[in-house]
């Protein structure tokens, strides 16, 4: 990834613990979507959703791996 863009990023990272909520709270929606639908499009779209945000968890330990 651009060295830049994940300087650019300590300050949101810095704040892991309320963003990770947020995400939580995002994926349970998901969740629930996909519970609720019968459409397996939806679900697809979903599931791809759900992987984006838990990866988004993961950011700060690849702001943090790159700065050292």
């Amino acid at each position: 990834m651009d060295k830049q863009i994940l300087g650019n990023l300590k300050p949101l990272v810095s704040h892991q613990k309320q963003l990770n909520k947020y995400i939580d709270a995002l994926i349970e929606q998901h969740f629930k979507a996909i519970e609720q639908t019968e459409n397996m499009v939806v679900v697809y779209r979903t599931q791809g959703a759900i992987a984006a945000l838990k990866r988004l968890k993961y950011l700060k330990d690849e702001v943090d791996n790159y700065n050292g």
